[in-house]
């Protein structure tokens, strides 16, 4: 079973060919691995998608490589079969994704798993499940990056979440830079981003934002 650190949700990149109309996946997410990204999540779905299923297949076979070779844990969005083809580090899984204990039960010994809960009744629920390492709470801010995002939840909702997880909490949804210090106070323990890096002109300034939060690392 591989072991949790909840210092790998400090500056966690998610990205797909749909939030880069007009740039390189692979020297995106090269940028990001050399400044120093903790986690990266595949996360490739929707009309906006660039990429066949084949393509998708060849796409994270050579990202795995890319973050394998950083050290960087490698996560595939609600696609199990997916990360079992190319031996990812884990999977994340949304609340209307794969049935959760059926992820469990097929990769759970081999994978890490992060689940997506925006409200008290997710997370309450999700406590008594056995198997999962992390939440993934949002949307913390308006989002433009998932048309299908969950009602905005605000600082105050992200920290009533915070308190109740029994799990360490990565924030997401329309965080901006400024933003980070105040939802590190909530006591979550880092950030998920989209925008705020694929929309970036400095990568590396951003990157060295997330990992100076200072978050919590209970």
């Amino acid at each position: 079973m591989k072991t949790f650190n909840p210092a790998i949700l400090q500056a966690y990149f998610i990205c797909g060919s749909q939030d880069l109309p007009h740039s390189n996946l692979f020297q995106v997410v090269q940028t990001a691995l050399d400044a120093g990204i903790t986690a990266y999540q595949f996360r490739d779905k929707g009309p906006n998608s660039h990429l066949s299923p084949p393509q998708k297949l060849a796409a994270a076979k050579q990202l795995r490589q890319m973050c394998a070779q950083a050290g960087v844990p490698f996560f595939i969005d609600d696609d199990v079969q997916l990360a079992q083809k190319v031996q990812a580090d884990g999977v994340h899984i949304g609340q209307n994704d794969q049935n959760i204990h059926q992820v469990i039960q097929e990769v759970g010994s081999q994978m890490l798993i992060g689940y997506s809960c925006s409200n008290m009744a997710e997370v309450q629920a999700a406590n008594q499940i056995k198997g999962i390492n992390y939440y993934g709470c949002g949307p913390v801010f308006t989002t433009s990056s998932k048309p299908d995002a969950s009602p905005v939840i605000g600082l105050s909702g992200l920290k009533k979440l915070v308190q109740a997880a029994q799990r360490p909490v990565v924030a997401i949804g329309g965080i901006k830079a400024s933003d980070l210090p105040a939802i590190a106070q909530t006591q979550a323990s880092g950030a998920a981003v989209i925008s705020l890096l694929t929309q970036s002109n400095d990568r590396f300034a951003i990157i060295q934002q997330l990992l100076q939060a200072g978050w919590s690392t209970d």
